[in-house]
Parts: C-alpha cells; structure tokens; sequence
C-alpha cells in the first residue's frame, strides 16, 4: 500500500509516494545476492578442500577424479599453486614466488570459507566485506589486464558486491544479522556487524 505524504514549504505542495513492498522487495534480493554470493564462497573452499572435479580433480578425459591426488587440499594438493602460478601483468613474479606456500594455502582457504559462512548467515557483514573484498582484489591483481576487459572483471564486481551487503546490513534479511548485532561483543566493536 501506498503511502502519500504532503510536505509544506514556502513553494508549492510537494506530494512524495513511499512503496513499502518496493523496500521489502529490495531487501530480498539483497539477502538473495548475499546467499548467492556466499555460496559462491563456500563452494571454492569445498571444490577446492575435497576436489569436488568442478575447478580441481577433472581428468585430461573430463572424468571427474574426486579426492584426486593432486587436487584436493586434503590429499595433497595445493589450492593456490596453479592459479597463482598462472598469473601474468606486472605483480607476476611476485604471486608466482608464493605459489603453493602453505601459509598461503592456509590463508586463502581461510579467507574462502569465513568470507562463505559470514555471507550464508548473515553475520560480520563487515568484516566479510572488507576479507573478501581484499582477497578479491588481490586475486584480480593476480590476473591483471584480463583479456575481455583491461580493467573491470568479476573479482571487482563481486567485491562491489561485498560492500554492498555490508552496507545495507543484508544479513537481517533471512540470515542472523539482526540477532548477531544485538550481542553485547558486537555491540562493544561494531566492526563485527
């Protein structure tokens, strides 16, 4: 239903119409992107914890190897190494130096899976926001000058995306934020929000 107000001034009447279902609407679609974003998240570290075949584990047939040798970080293998090996632009050398170093390993699948759950929850938006974005941007740095766009690709979209939530606290919208941002620590340092 809509709303009318009539705002009077020195000018004219000013009539505004406000949309209640427009603002639910969009907080909707903010915690679907943010679940979707999540997701997005939490599968890299799951694909790339248990080689799940869809970006590790894949055979030179296309078969799926899962918990491939190799491939998955919990047999072995190295969820940083490749990519970072690959990178190309002028921090080349330097991403390449640390390819497959297991503090980086460490870091990365970290990153990958409390960027995940904070976003599938709703929790520490912020922080998320601030993890994620830095791990995407770096990641984009790793691939600098794309071929399709020299500039923009979908590491700063997604961190876009990230700040987004953050900002518009998409986490009370069928996640916990509103409960996690009543707790007394988070309340004490809202950065946790």
């Amino acid at each position: 239903m809509a709303v009318i107000d009539l705002e009077r001034r020195e000018e004219p009447v000013v009539l505004v119409e406000v949309s209640e279902s427009r603002g639910g609407a969009a907080r909707r679609v903010l915690a679907t992107l943010r679940m979707a974003m999540g997701f997005i998240f939490a599968w890299a570290f799951l694909d790339k914890l248990f080689g799940l075949g869809f970006s590790t584990g894949r055979l030179e047939g296309g078969n799926i190897d899962y918990f491939a040798q190799g491939s998955a970080w919990l047999n072995g293998g190295s969820p940083t190494r490749g990519f970072l090996a690959g990178s190309r632009g002028p921090l080349a050398s330097f991403w390449q130096s640390l390819a497959g170093d297991t503090w980086v390993n460490w870091v990365f699948m970290g990153a990958l899976a409390a960027v995940g759950v904070a976003l599938l929850l709703g929790i520490g938006l912020r922080l998320a926001a601030v993890g994620g974005s830095l791990l995407l941007l770096s990641m984009w740095s790793v691939a600098m000058l794309p071929g399709s766009n020299p500039f923009v690709d979908s590491h700063i979209i997604y961190a876009l995306v990230l700040v987004v939530l953050a900002l518009t606290a998409a986490g009370n919208t069928w996640g916990l934020g509103a409960r996690w941002s009543r707790l007394p620590l988070v309340q004490r340092f809202p950065f946790l929000k």
